[in-house]
């Protein structure tokens, strides 16, 4: 190799590029203040802190419940616990690997522990500690975690997108991805009466109240048809069943008839619902998801579609495979397909 003259200067690209900033159209930057956003259309009843509340609830007739956050209650809800049985709340600070062997050794005492942080802090700190000190051992410990895929703004710290992708592969462990408030109260008394380990993903704050209108119960493991429609059939979990729903109304004033199909267990999958709607002659299906495309619903109903011998045709919305950006939340979902603008447009292409 030629060596540089003495004095000269290298100029050698760099292998790293900033991060994008999102801005205005007229160039300033996006304040954090929709960072963290409402992730419905405005105007629907909301309930606050539903997980909070339900666990309160609980409570009252069982003695075994047990609350523990690392340094997050007000974000994960947990605070509304803590206030109403303070003698039954743990804060174990920032480690989240210690508060998960807490929350195993006190299930081993005969307690259901309910373990709260951000997704991100239980799915790439502490997966081991899950693994080895709860799912191994089948311990009925309740992980339920803030800020699932592009629910904030703040960037892939924070952005859990990858995290069913994770945990999906984990034996024993139930996962959870609730819609709505309804959703959410219900859900939170079915996995404390579930004798194993189970995550549930959380909507936190004043959180919309979707399925209560359709007369909604939430079953474990089940899947349910919250709409009928002979066209395009969603198969949908987490607050994207809310687009789902959205989505289908947009799409009859154009005269397309959706089905919305909830999925709120993502394992084990209620495979025979998925089956016999996807079966069903005529229909798109379009799976949607609040995670990146790998790993998540989209590839695990596909899967079971193609082993049973189902051959729809098939669209999977979900996140891109990438680290995304920072910024207003509504612009991100926007950005990346979760809006229900895109839905309408990405399945108007494919009819």
């Amino acid at each position: 190799m030629q060596e540089a003259p003495i004095g000269a200067t290298s100029r050698r690209k760099s292998k790293y590029t900033a991060r994008r900033v999102p801005v205005t159209e007229s160039g300033e930057r996006l304040t954090t203040s929709a960072m963290i956003a409402s992730l419905d259309a405005e105007g629907r009843q909301t309930v606050a802190a539903p997980f909070g509340q339900a666990l309160c609830d609980l409570a009252k007739t069982r003695d075994d419940i047990v609350g523990l956050t690392a340094d997050l209650s007000k974000y994960t809800d947990l605070h509304v616990f803590a206030k109403a049985y303070p003698d039954r709340f743990y804060q174990m600070g920032m480690a989240e690997q210690v508060m998960i062997s807490t929350a195993a050794g006190l299930a081993r005492e005969g307690f259901t522990p309910f373990a709260t942080t951000y997704a991100v802090f239980a799915s790439r700190r502490a997966y081991d500690f899950i693994f080895m000190a709860i799912a191994e051992e089948n311990l009925p410990v309740k992980i339920v975690c803030a800020l699932p895929g592009l629910t904030t703004g703040y960037g892939p710290s924070h952005q859990a997108t990858e995290d069913l992708a994770i945990f999906r592969g984990m034996p024993n462990l139930t996962i959870v991805d609730p819609c709505c408030a309804t959703d959410i109260t219900q859900a939170t008394h079915a996995i404390a009466d579930h004798p194993g380990p189970v995550y549930m993903r959380l909507l936190r704050g004043q959180v919309p109240d979707v399925l209560g209108d359709y007369g909604y119960r939430f079953q474990l493991g089940k899947a349910q048809v919250i709409h009928g429609g002979s066209d395009v059939l969603f198969i949908s979990t987490g607050f994207m069943t809310m687009r789902a729903l959205d989505a289908a109304k947009a799409l009859k004033a154009d005269g397309t008839d959706c089905a919305v199909l909830h999925v709120p267990t993502i394992k084990p999958l209620d495979t025979a619902t998925i089956r016999a709607e996807a079966a069903k002659t005529g229909r798109l299906v379009v799976t949607l998801e609040n995670h990146t495309i790998v790993g998540g619903l989209g590839e695990a109903v596909a899967a079971d579609l193609m082993r049973a011998g189902i051959h729809p045709a098939f669209h999977s919305i979900a996140l891109p495979d990438e680290f995304l950006d920072a910024g207003a939340l509504p612009t991100l979902h926007d950005q990346y397909g979760l809006s229900v603008r895109s839905i309408t447009a990405r399945v108007k292409s494919r009819l």
